[in-house]
């Protein structure tokens, strides 16, 4: 196995022993990057020379100590919705493509402290409002497993950076699946953590009361490391919670003899896979042999979760959005007649057609006359929602789902279809909508040899036993690491 293509306790484990060096372990994945990268896109800007200097220094360092943080020397992506001084952060948009912060988003600063190495921002949906990363102002990023398909999105070059083995971990934001959905198309580790349990400082919104930043990882085991380090209270984010810090990986291997695992139907419906539902079976069929009680559970209100979350998280989009005007940073249309044309034409040309089509519906449903029957109505149902989640967790530990209905799509399949390209979210939103922890983890393959992704649902801050319960598939079943059939030539 080639250096770029073990885990981040692999590559510990390696450094911990001096077989290698940071500037080995780096300059593997920026050959990698140099091979593949131009096939899959999942970058939309790098700075490899950077990380290569950086390399050599935490080697330095690392020479006048004997303890490392898990963390220290490893290179990762992260997406380019966050804010990163000194280094561009698009959005993958027309609108911020000469945006330069002046601060750093926390996770960042987080990684940073702990001597990580950056390579570079991945590509994404625009403004993070998609599901195929195919909205990018810019390019395309390819899934590993078939350069025909899409990765997921809207985090989809975080996705692709991990499966494709350029990078060892990464960070993505998820606002509806958009961690979770690419982490299922692309066959990674995909973790969308409880509302809060993250710094969204320094992350440009979406739609703020759904947001959370989570990790890309190659398996569970570097997922809870990843976890470990960008978990923790932050002041400068009014929403972060201030709890006492956990070791996620502590207890990964306790085993999940007596939890119970619910399985609700209206996860299982008309729409789904043949081969996503076998292999959910064949997954709790697992669960079984190890000790788990598998329990039917029931929602009374999931059918009405799609809804509700577009109506609110276009609502909040076309808020978080009014304030690219043309008048402080980004992109300014170059010829208009007065300030309101200026407004118009910037906006016009600056945002491409999704971002346009959630402004104006949620625009809409903030509108005089409107509010309440679409925007508070949405909210009522949200809170409704939260309740059945309540309810379906007082029988279960953890919920077993898909998460996605099916495998990776061709690009250009749905593009012309918004509303069927909505529906490939069906299985994702409900958990942003009720705030709780969900992780995507491989369970199998297709016919066409595509990843399937098994969805796990816990109750809020419930990471811990989420992660436990990962493992215990991830290892029983033999799927660690999955690598996708990307050749050294392509």
């Amino acid at each position: 196995m080639e250096l770029y293509q073990k885990t981040i306790h692999q590559i510990n484990d390696l450094l911990d022993k001096k077989e290698v060096t940071v500037a080995e372990v780096t300059q593997a994945v920026v050959n990698r990057i140099n091979t593949v990268e131009k096939a899959t896109d999942a970058y939309l800007s790098l700075q490899t020379d950077d990380a290569l200097e950086a390399a050599a220094a935490v080697d330095v360092e690392l020479s006048g100590r004997a303890q490392k943080t898990p963390l220290e020397g490893i290179p990762y992506g992260l997406k380019d919705n966050m804010c990163t001084k000194g280094i561009l952060t698009t959005c993958a948009s027309k609108m911020l493509y000469n945006f330069n912060p002046p601060y750093n988003a926390a996770v960042y600063e987080r990684l940073s402290e702990d001597g990580g190495i950056l390579l570079g921002k991945t590509n994404m949906d625009e403004f993070a409002m998609g599901s195929s990363t195919e909205n990018s102002a810019y390019k395309k990023t390819r899934n590993p497993w078939d350069l025909n398909k899409v990765p997921g999105g809207s985090s989809g070059g975080s996705a692709v950076a991990v499966a494709a083995d350029t990078a060892f971990y990464s960070l993505g934001s998820d606002t509806g699946g958009s961690i979770r959905q690419p982490a299922s198309f692309c066959g990674v580790v995909g973790m969308k953590p409880t509302y809060g349990l993250v710094s969204r400082y320094g992350l440009v919104a979406f739609a703020s009361s759904l947001d959370q930043i989570g990790p890309f990882t190659k398996d569970v085991q570097d997922c809870a490391l990843v976890l470990n380090a960008i978990v923790g209270h932050d002041s400068k984010d009014s929403t972060s919670l201030n709890l006492k810090k956990i070791d996620y990986s502590q207890n990964l291997k306790q085993g999940v003899k007596g939890l119970k695992i619910g399985v609700a139907k209206e996860f299982f419906g008309e729409g789904l896979q043949s081969e996503v539902r076998k292999s959910l079976e064949d997954a709790m069929a697992i669960y079984k042999t190890l000790g788990a009680e598998i329990v039917d559970v029931s929602f009374l209100h999931l059918d009405y979760a799609l809804s509700a979350y577009y109506m609110i998280s276009s609502a909040e989009a076309s808020s978080n959005l009014a304030r690219y005007d043309g008048i402080r940073y980004g992109f300014r249309a170059e010829e208009y007649n007065d300030l309101i044309d200026l407004y118009k034409k910037t906006r016009s040309q600056g945002f491409g057609d999704e971002v346009k089509r959630r402004i104006m519906l949620g625009t809409y449903a903030l509108s005089s006359g409107y509010y309440d029957a679409y925007y508070k109505k949405a909210m009522q149902v949200r809170t409704i929602i939260k309740a059945d989640f309540d309810q379906v967790f007082g029988g279960c530990d953890v919920l077993l789902t898909p998460t996605a209905p099916t495998t990776a799509f061709g690009i250009g399949e749905k593009t012309s279809n918004p509303l069927e390209m909505y529906l490939t979210d069906i299985y994702t939103v409900p958990v942003n909508i009720a705030g709780i922890p969900g992780v995507s983890i491989p369970c199998g393959l297709d016919n066409n040899g595509m990843p399937i992704g098994m969805q796990l649902l816990g109750p809020i801050l419930s990471e811990e036993t989420l992660l436990k319960v990962a493992w215990a598939f991830e290892h029983e079943s033999g799927l660690t690491n999955l690598k996708a059939p990307l050749g050294t030539e392509v």
